[in-house]
């Protein structure tokens, strides 16, 4: 009887720990891609259009997908777009980086992200890091009307009596005369830019034309409801290849259509700047890297107002540590980034990014090598202490090779 009572018991016993393994089995194998109610929503809603939502489905606003598709049985982003984002989250939570890595959502950061509301998307531009191609998206997207006009400027060349080669001048004014249509140019007629290659850089560069509305133009409410709901990127490179990039641009090839920074903020930097007087050679690298990491390099910055853009650091042009970003996609793997990004904002159908030849956003770490020689290991490391927020945020490696 005894011996009744013990298999009983036992019996009892093993279904009881069955009963408690099944409900941990549950609790613990939930979707693991399903982080929130947001994600939750994101997979049972069907969206028939880029950021729109069935008319017959009314979501509060502060719920509604971010511009944002899943593609099939995709759940999440792949594990390196997580891994960015959760990155900055812990720099940002760093006290002794927070005058590096914070900024406030002034307008001049504002000032630097431009929108797209036809679809939902917020750009921050970072200057050197491929943005004229990403404003060419954007322009595309927007569905920008070019005028005759205009576009036949750029199929157009001219009668041989100007000065510029085979293309006519824009400036009408020019001595280049009358412009007439360059032998098998096609008619030009107005609509809207079908495709990037299509749209001229003139246009890209000129904020009056290119249609595409900085968030500082709307109000409080609006800029604030467009942060939350909006898909938001930008994109990040080397900061230290980044500012050899800047200086090429700005400094040594220095596009005619930008003279004042050889003329105005070249000469300023040399003047205070410059060690040796009797030197007449234009602005160098080394006079760049004492400017910028100068700590008291902001009153030059004032000086040169919006220009400084070129080389200011992440943090301060797009605030990562304010706005939560969806994306942040970096220039060397940018092959694989701008498809992930056009597909994740849900207008890989509408647009692609032009080819990018393989390698060419590749780190150069010889040509860092070169442009570093001859300056002194003070400079170079008072220049990583102004940058070194943009390296930890972004994951990029201390460039212990120029610092020791």
């Amino acid at each position: 009887m005894q011996h009744q009572w013990l298999l009983l018991a036992a019996c009892f016993w093993v279904i009881f720990m069955f009963m408690v393994a099944s409900k941990f089995i549950t609790l613990t194998f939930k979707d693991p891609d399903v982080y929130s109610a947001k994600h939750e929503l994101l997979l049972l809603t069907t969206m028939p259009e880029a950021g729109k939502l069935p008319e017959e489905t009314r979501v509060p606003e502060e719920l509604k997908p971010t511009g944002r598709m899943l593609s099939g049985s995709r759940l999440a982003q792949p594990l390196v777009y997580m891994e960015r984002l959760e990155l900055v989250r812990n720099v940002c939570r760093d006290e002794a980086l927070k005058n590096l890595s914070h900024t406030a959502i002034s307008k001049f950061v504002l000032d630097r992200i431009f929108v797209c509301d036809k679809h939902k998307i917020l750009f921050c531009q970072t200057p050197k890091v491929g943005n004229t191609q990403w404003k060419k998206v954007l322009i595309v997207l927007n569905g920008l009307q070019h005028e005759a006009a205009s576009f036949k400027e750029v199929n157009t060349c001219s009668q041989g009596q100007g000065k510029h080669g085979s293309r006519c001048p824009r400036n009408r004014s020019s001595p280049c005369g009358c412009l007439q249509p360059c032998p098998g140019a096609p008619e030009p007629r107005a609509g809207a830019f079908s495709s990037i290659e299509e749209i001229p850089e003139n246009v890209v560069h000129d904020h009056e034309k290119n249609g595409l509305p900085r968030l500082s133009s709307f109000s409080d409410a609006e800029i604030q409801k467009r942060l939350k709901t909006y898909f938001k990127f930008f994109i990040v490179r080397d900061p230290f290849e980044r500012l050899i990039s800047a200086f090429k641009d700005k400094f040594v090839h220095n596009p005619r259509f930008e003279p004042w920074y050889k003329l105005e903020i070249a000469p300023g930097i040399i003047r205070k700047y410059r060690r040796n007087r009797t030197e007449t050679r234009g602005i160098q690298f080394e006079d760049f890297v004492r400017y910028l990491g100068d700590p008291n390099h902001r009153w030059l910055d004032l000086q040169f107002g919006d220009h400084v853009i070129h080389w200011l650091p992440y943090a301060e042009l797009c605030a990562p540590c304010e706005i939560t970003y969806s994306i942040i996609g970096h220039h060397e793997t940018l092959e694989e980034d701008a498809p992930h990004i056009l597909r994740e904002a849900g207008v890989d159908h509408l647009v692609t990014y032009p080819t990018i030849p393989p390698g060419i956003t590749a780190y150069n770490r010889t040509k860092v090598e070169r442009y570093f020689l001859g300056i002194s290991k003070r400079d170079i490391r008072r220049l990583y202490a102004r940058f070194q927020g943009d390296f930890k945020l972004f994951g990029y490696q201390k460039p212990e090779f120029l610092l020791n």
